[in-house]
């Protein structure tokens, strides 16, 4: 879910001013080289305790040289685990060292998004309380101190914030709160309406509240695709999934593809779309999801533990993904689309599992934890560390530099590396 999205301070502020027309969104950084397998060795590990038996990281950003990461976790060690520190739900260090932040603002709930911006870093997720004050869902800190900007007021009724991304001035933000999708003044809070698409409506009785889980916006800033569980936007029927033309005002898209209506295998998974994320160039974008097996009949329509690739340019209500890669009932959690490469992640145990049912079928490729596609034939590369399967990683930040994974297992190219993993380009 998530790459580096990052936004030119000066630009913002220009555009606050009105001083210039506002930029597209921050582009996706492409990789001429698919990273290294080996994972650089000075890492933080988050630790799990009796305050939280299993830590995950749920999201990663970067500003300078300052990593910051954020999920379900109480305590964090060194590299070398000799020195523990206590950190609630947030943890900074340095991207080239991993020596840890005494900056440790406390979060009372998992933290699911961040987006650094300048001097400013915005987190969301499922917490009430931010260094023992209220705050719901979403904050605005200092990337220096962790204080919490007093002069940022959104108004989050109920609900999380599980996705943030700057967009030609505009916060949006995506979770369960009474909107579900909005378009935010970065500097106040307020809601700017920019974004009112009605979305409404639950793909099951089991299925939890409506809500946009994961949305990705292309590099130029004229399409959003967001996942989650709704049944309607903006009046129309959208089953999991829907894009939204962003321009002067933001319009909901014809693309629906019928492949979204098909349920899979798995009835207590209804809502099986996990993470989004489009190439650089913005011509395509990669969906991967959870669901189990896709019923008799459904193979190559529905996406059900796959991973897809999406024309953007194709906007019908017909759409079809130009190919799908099953694992053969392992669900992916978090795609990164780097140009050269797609890298997924979940507890997945295999890809090109076409026929594969909870095991391996012809032409299974062993790929337990993580992986690389060719996304021109969505086929696995020899991209293959392996790592801890356990839930899944929830997170990818694709930089200038290399790969971080974000994840909840504690091994990664079979060594110990809890949680949080660096892949430098070679």
């Amino acid at each position: 879910m998530g790459l580096e999205r990052r936004w030119r301070m000066c630009a913002l502020v220009m555009v606050v001013l009105g001083l210039v027309a506002p930029s597209a969104a921050s582009a996706a950084i492409s990789q001429a080289a698919v990273v290294n397998p080996n994972p650089v060795n000075y890492t933080p590990n988050l630790e799990d305790d009796s305050v939280v038996k299993n830590s995950a990281v749920y999201a990663v950003a970067q500003s300078g040289d300052t990593m910051f990461v954020g999920g379900s976790f109480h305590k964090v060690t060194n590299s070398s685990r000799t020195v523990t520190y206590a950190r609630s739900n947030f943890l900074a260090f340095s991207a080239t060292t991993g020596a840890v932040s005494p900056m440790s603002p406390t979060f009372d709930g998992a933290i699911w998004a961040l987006l650094a911006n300048g001097s400013s870093l915005y987190v969301g997720g499922n917490f009430k309380n931010v260094n023992g004050a209220p705050h719901r869902g979403l904050v605005k800190i200092n990337t220096s101190t962790g204080a919490v900007d007093p002069t940022f007021k959104p108004v989050i009724k109920w609900g999380n914030v599980t996705e943030i991304r700057m967009v030609s001035g505009r916060l949006l933000i995506g979770g369960t709160f009474q909107n579900r999708l909005a378009a935010l003044d970065p500097v106040t809070g307020a809601d700017t309406h920019y974004l009112s698409l009605g979305i409404s409506g639950s793909i099951a009785s089991n299925a939890g509240s409506t809500r946009v889980y994961r949305f990705a916006v292309n590099p130029a800033g004229t399409r959003l695709v967001a996942l989650g569980n709704f049944t309607s936007v903006a009046g129309q029927p959208r089953r999991q999934a829907f894009m939204v033309q962003l321009g002067a005002t933001a319009s909901l898209s014809p693309w629906h593809p019928p492949g979204l209506d098909r349920q899979c295998s798995a009835d207590d998974t209804p809502v099986y779309l996990r993470d989004v994320d489009f190439s650089p160039d913005g011509s395509y974008f990669v969906i991967v999801a959870s669901g189990y097996l896709p019923k008799p009949g459904d193979l190559d329509t529905a996406i059900c533990d796959s991973a897809s690739r999406w024309e953007t340019a194709d906007e019908t209500s017909t759409a079809h993904p130009t190919w799908i890669n099953y694992t053969g009932g392992d669900t992916l959690h978090s795609v990164a689309a780097t140009g050269v490469t797609v890298y997924v992640q979940g507890h997945q145990r295999w890809l090109d599992n076409r026929l594969g049912q909870n095991q391996a079928g012809p032409g299974a490729t062993s790929r337990p934890g993580i992986g690389a596609l060719d996304p021109t034939t969505g086929h696995t590369n020899s991209w293959n560390p392996t790592k801890t399967r356990s839930v899944g990683g929830k997170d990818f930040l694709a930089t200038s530099t290399g790969l971080w994974v974000a994840s909840d297992g504690n091994r990664f190219n079979n060594e110990f590396r809890a949680s949080i993993a660096f892949c430098p380009l070679p």
